[in-house]
């Protein structure tokens, strides 16, 4: 590569990101930050369950399903906050107390188990904390996504209007800085965890239960970071409103400048039905135990938030509704896709080696290179569509688990034996983590940035919230499916009894290799379909 060629490359992947950011961007991504940071318990939760509470791996997949029907309440939040834009910090607060009960419930469990238990069997309580985590982080992502908007600035320093070729790559770093912020935050957790993690092999039940505690009362800083974000907002506009004022500007115009353009938000009712609708089919279908009641919630879940897209596209020229649709369809197709389900991190642990340090390094390298990765694919994202980018990540997703699948079958027996043992199973792992880590986050950045453009004025959070909804029930769809492959390819880990010792469930792995295939054929072939159909349609996406 040439000095030149360097230079510009070095120029638009680095002095270009560093050249567009803003001091306004921080408090967003501070929230982001926080929401990244909450995985500080995820190792934690799965070693707490494989050693505390008897759950299989197809009901803990239909437990994530619930867990991620929060996330189709952004429809209704979203709506709220472009209504009470001056007042959105609040929701913040009250997302940060629903995080911080959830980790408290966990700490107390793990330090107070007699007087936890006393009150709620153990599996209860963790069921608990599980689904009021996403609750809290639904509620601070709808702000954060508003507050993403409101940080892009309108005018420059000297008071000029933001022209449109500026506007439109200050949202596509924003909407980046946001998804690497997110990272960030599970590069903090991936490191704390390598840290407090360090010698656990060697420790006795007691110990271990003692580093996990540690981590659940680490984990308290999350609400406090995503709060310190919304006071840094509040003086950063405090101290740009007293310059403005400073500068000649009365406080009636000074004011002005801070606010959104355009009309005030007119609530509109069907956002609110809709979220009440799907309360009252979750808690009627959930608490009555009818049969397939997870797929009757996920249809009708679906149903409500196409209706509500439908009337939020109405608002939009033809052109980028059919745009919008299309592309939403195939990330939602995209994000559908199964994964194997605890059963492979099960296998991993037992067969494998692989312990709960291996576990946060394998963690740490994905978050650090996602982190590069992005900043290196950013001008991909610019220069390229979004069903562009869809086709290259089903593609290199598919080839990546290939490695995983080699895993099971003992591939990393020939490496060992033909290198010396240097490429054994923790290599290979360290290897595919590295080069899978950067495709992950990537799909949603260049829709967000399209939403943050092109959306009125006046419904940017409700924008957002309502195609947030869509693309994250694919995620429920995606659990759901996990479930049933989880069901037809059993996968079982070996289960003993606290107080005898006796082996409860015996482990059996057998099946995991027919399950690691048939999720990867699916994962490959659902999103090109999706992208074959969609682009034979009037609804062919090409930005």
């Amino acid at each position: 590569m040439s000095t030149t060629l360097r230079k510009g490359w070095f120029n638009a992947v680095v002095i270009d990101l560093a050249r567009q950011m803003r001091w306004t961007f921080l408090p967003p991504l501070m929230v982001y930050f926080a929401a990244g940071f909450s995985g500080l318990t995820a190792i934690v939760g799965t070693f707490f369950v494989k050693e505390y509470l008897d759950l299989s791996a197809a009901y803990l997949a239909g437990l994530a399903f619930w867990a991620g029907l929060p996330w189709a309440l952004k429809m209704p939040l979203g709506h709220l906050v472009d209504i009470i834009w001056r007042w959105k910090w609040l929701l913040v607060y009250v997302g940060a107390g629903l995080i911080g009960l959830s980790v408290l419930i966990m700490y107390l469990l793990l330090t107070q188990t007699e007087m936890m238990t006393a009150i709620m069997p153990m599996a209860a309580w963790y069921i608990a904390s599980y689904m009021l985590a996403p609750s809290g982080l639904v509620i601070q992502d709808v702000v954060a996504d508003a507050m993403s908007v409101e940080a892009v600035p309108r005018i420059d320093t000297d008071g000029r209007e933001i022209g449109v070729e500026e506007s439109r790559a200050l949202h596509t770093t924003m909407q980046t800085l946001g998804r690497f912020a997110l990272i960030l935050g599970t590069v903090a957790v991936a490191s704390l965890n390598i840290t407090m993690f360090s010698g656990i092999e060697a420790m006795d039940a007691e110990g271990k239960r003692q580093v996990y505690a540690t981590i659940y009362l680490s984990a308290l800083a999350i609400p406090l970071v995503s709060v310190s974000g919304v006071v840094l907002a509040g003086v950063q506009k405090w101290r740009a409103r007293r310059g403005l004022i400073r500068s000649g500007l009365d406080p009636a115009e000074a004011d002005t400048l801070f606010e959104r353009p355009g009309e005030d938000t007119k609530p509109n009712p069907w956002y609110f039905i809709g979220g009440a609708g799907f309360v009252a089919v979750s808690l009627t279908v959930g608490l009555s135990e009818i049969a397939y009641g997870q797929e009757i919630i996920f249809a009708g879940s679906l149903t409500i938030v196409l209706l509500l897209m439908r009337q939020l596209v109405a608002v939009l020229p033809v052109a980028q509704a059919r745009t919008l649709i299309g592309t939403a369809l195939i990330v939602f197709i995209f994000r559908a896709t199964p994964r194997p389900g605890d059963g492979y991190t099960w296998f991993s642990i037992d067969e494998l080696g692989f312990d709960q340090q291996f576990l946060s390094i394998l963690s740490l390298i994905t978050s650090m290179l996602t982190l590069v990765g992005m900043v290196i694919l950013r001008p991909l994202m610019a220069n390229n569509s979004i069903v562009w980018i869809v086709v290259v990540l089903t593609v290199a997703g598919g080839v990546l688990s290939l490695p995983n699948i080699g895993l099971y079958y003992g591939v990393q027996e020939v490496t060992a034996a033909l290198t010396g043992g240097v490429v054994d199973a923790r290599f290979i792992a360290i290897l595919d983590t590295a080069i899978e880590s950067p495709l992950g986050q990537i799909a949603m950045i260049p829709m967000l940035a399209w939403i943050a453009r092109n959306a009125p004025d006046d419904l940017k959070a409700t924008f957002f919230a309502v195609m947030a909804s869509f693309t994250n029930l694919a995620l429920s769809a995606g659990s759901l499916l996990t479930k049933y492959l989880n069901q037809v390819f059993v996968v079982t880990r070996e289960v003993t009894d606290p107080e005898t010792g006796a082996v409860t469930t015996p482990a059996d792995y057998s099946q995991l290799g027919f399950l690691l295939i048939v999720v990867t054929a699916i994962t490959v072939a659902a999103p090109l379909l999706a992208v074959a159909l969609v682009q034979r349609s009037r609804l062919r996406s090409v930005d």
